[in-house]
């Protein structure tokens, strides 16, 4: 994860002040690349503690097609009362809570988008679709693709009520299959380096490796890109600390060999093996 902690150091060093959404106010550069051998060990960042339960709880929700932030609770807590989850506060957020009481309901998000896409009065499952591709004769091509960006569904007008509780960060990814190994990357258009960056390398780590396993073939890189790379102003100190920590060895991802479909995967079927990490670090996440 060194990569990981060279590219927020070139952020403090050579970074532009910019205004943002939030108010916060970020040290951004544009454009940056991180690739990660699948087979050097899993990709969790060690120089602070991952939030591993809720990276695999928000992937397996995602690959569920939910919209229903209390179905993230269950799936995290095993119980829809289990208390708060990383998309609550995005739930209950001003700008989306006066478009609709609070049910749960945060629109038409990442998962939502994966396995609904809407298109000319019908769906499209794009994850679905893939699997079949990569499981089949047509793994070599080129359009292996899964968008969350909707242009259609995006709020652009402020006049109009949003569709979604979040406009999505990370918006895309593609499979690349050759010689029995199968690649991801993905594009983020907007890039939180200390709190969110960690687990989104986490998360498509992670599916990289349960799609890998349901078609056969065997995760080799998960290829980050990311468009508006910022550190907030008010986690400078945070970032700070972490850059002084020395890495520690990777941890070995396991998946439960029997689980043959995407959909059947469960919190039981995956876990870290051997991931020693430094002391969390707490920050507040802008919304």
């Amino acid at each position: 994860m060194r990569q990981y902690l060279d590219a927020m150091q070139q952020i403090l060093d050579k970074g532009v002040d910019r205004k943002d959404r939030t108010g916060t106010g970020t040290r951004a550069l544009f454009g940056t690349q991180m690739r990660f051998d699948m087979n050097s060990g899993f990709p969790a960042v060690t120089t602070k503690k991952l939030a591993w339960k809720s990276v695999v709880s928000e992937l397996l929700w995602f690959i569920e097609g939910s919209n229903d932030e209390r179905r993230l609770a269950e799936i995290m807590h095993g119980s829809r009362d289990g208390g708060k989850t990383i998309w609550t506060a995005n739930a209950q957020a001003d700008y989306w809570k006066p478009h609709a009481e609070f049910d749960g309901d945060v629109g038409r998000i990442y998962g939502v988008q994966w396995r609904s896409w809407q298109s000319h009065g019908g769906t499209i499952d794009q994850i679905a679709n893939i699997i079949e591709k990569l499981k089949g004769k047509e793994s070599y091509k080129r359009r292996l693709i899964v968008s969350a960006w909707h242009p259609g569904e995006l709020d652009y007008d402020e006049q109009q009520s949003p569709k979604a509780a979040l406009c999505p960060c990370h918006i895309l990814f593609q499979f690349f299959s050759a010689n029995g190994e199968l690649s991801l990357q993905m594009y983020q258009r907007s890039a939180d380096m200390f709190l969110g960056v960690p687990f989104n390398i986490a998360s498509y780590s992670l599916l990289l490796s349960m799609v890998a396993q349901v078609t056969g073939l065997k995760p080799k890189d998960c290829v980050i890109v990311l468009g508006d790379t910022h550190v907030y102003h008010n986690h400078f100190s945070q970032v700070k600390e972490q850059l002084k920590r020395e890495p520690l060895p990777l941890p070995k991802l396991w998946l439960n060999p029997d689980v043959k479909n995407l959909e059947d995967f469960k919190m039981s079927d995956i876990r870290l093996d051997g991931y020693e990490h430094h002391p969390p670090i707490k920050a507040a996440m802008a919304v």
